[in-house]
C-alpha cells in the first residue's frame, strides 16, 4: 500500500516536471526580440521609406546673378546689390530723359504753330498709345500729358524698393524670374505662381529675361498705371517749381504699391535714410534735371 502511494507520488512529480520544464528551463527572450518576430512588424520593417526628392525650381532666365544670400557681411551685401541694380536704372532714366527732351522740343514747335514731321507724328502716336493718353485729345494736350507721365524715378527710390520687394535679391521671384519689384501679371504661364495665392486668384508674379526688362516694366508701371497718378502729380509739381525730385517726398505717392499702404511707405522712407551711404547718385543730373 505504501509503495503504491510512493509510486503515485513519483509519477505526479515526474508529470509536473515534464509539464513545467519548457517554461522553467527556457532562457527568457528580450521583449524587443519577441516584437521583431511578429510577421506584421517584419512587413513594416522591410518596407523601404520612400523619400520624395525636392524639386529645385529652375531660373526662367540665363542671367548669372550674384549669390546675395551667401554674402554674410551686411555692408558688402548692400553694396553688391545696389551695384548690381544701378546700371539698368541709369539706362532707363537716361532713356526717359532723352524722350522728355524730344517731347519738350515738339511742345515748343506746337506752341509756335510749327508742324511736326510725319515721323514725329508717328512717334508721338506710338507714345500716346503706350502711355494710355487720350488719342482724341489735341496734340498740345497729348504732349502735356506725356510730359507728366514720361519722367525719371530717382535712383535711390528705385533701389530701396527693389531691396524691399526682393529681400535684397534673395527672394524666389528675384532669383527665378528676375522680378525685383513684386510685379504681377495676369496671363496663365506669364510668371511664377505665388505659394500663398488665395483660392480663386489668377495672378502670377511676372518673370523676365533680363534685368533691363524688369526695370523697364517697373518704370512703365509707375509712369502709366492709374494707381500712381498721385506719384506723378507730386513729381510734376516738383518739376514745375524746379525742385530736386526728393525720393522721400515721392515715396508718399506709393501708397497703392503695396497692400500695407502707409506702413509700406514708412518702411521705404526708413530704408532711404538708413542706406544713404550706398545711394549716392552716379549721375546727379538724374536727381535735379528738369528735362527741358
Amino acid at each position: 500500500m505504501k509503495s503504491t502511494i510512493l509510486m503515485k507520488s513519483g509519477l505526479l512529480l515526474l508529470l509536473s516536471v515534464l509539464v513545467l520544464a519548457p517554461f522553467t528551463f527556457l532562457k527568457p527572450q528580450n521583449p524587443d526580440a519577441l516584437i521583431d518576430e511578429s510577421p506584421i512588424t517584419n512587413v513594416v520593417k522591410n518596407v523601404k521609406q520612400v523619400v520624395v526628392p525636392k524639386v529645385i525650381e529652375q531660373p526662367r532666365h540665363t542671367v548669372v546673378l550674384p549669390d546675395f544670400a551667401a554674402i554674410r557681411d551686411v555692408r558688402a551685401k548692400k553694396k553688391s546689390f545696389f551695384d548690381f541694380m544701378k546700371p539698368a536704372v541709369i539706362r532707363q532714366n537716361d532713356l526717359l530723359l532723352s524722350t522728355r527732351v524730344k517731347l519738350n522740343t515738339w511742345l515748343e514747335h506746337i506752341s509756335l504753330e510749327l508742324p511736326l514731321s510725319e515721323d514725329e507724328h508717328q512717334e508721338l502716336k506710338g507714345l500716346v498709345k503706350k502711355y494710355r493718353v487720350n488719342k482724341e485729345a489735341s496734340v498740345l494736350a497729348q504732349l502735356n500729358e506725356l510730359l507728366l507721365r514720361i519722367d525719371v524715378v530717382p535712383m535711390p527710390l528705385v533701389l530701396v524698393q527693389a531691396a524691399n520687394e526682393s529681400a535684397w535679391g534673395t527672394s524666389r521671384f528675384s532669383r527665378i524670374g528676375l522680378n525685383f519689384f513684386g510685379i504681377w501679371c495676369y496671363r496663365q504661364g506669364c510668371g511664377m505662381v505665388p505659394g500663398g495665392r488665395d483660392t480663386g486668384a489668377k495672378h502670377e508674379v511676372a518673370a523676365f529675361q533680363s534685368l533691363d526688362e524688369a526695370v523697364e516694366r517697373y518704370f512703365y508701371n509707375i509712369n502709366s498705371h492709374n494707381a500712381y497718378r498721385v506719384f506723378r502729380t507730386i513729381r510734376f509739381e516738383l518739376r514745375a517749381q524746379e525742385q530736386v525730385l526728393n525720393p522721400e517726398i515721392l515715396a508718399t505717392g506709393l501708397l497703392p504699391y503695396s497692400e500695407r499702404g502707409v506702413d509700406y511707405v514708412i518702411d521705404i522712407t526708413k530704408m532711404l535714410r538708413q542706406n544713404q551711404q550706398y545711394l549716392l547718385e552716379e549721375k546727379v543730373s538724374q536727381e535735379i534735371a528738369v528735362g527741358d
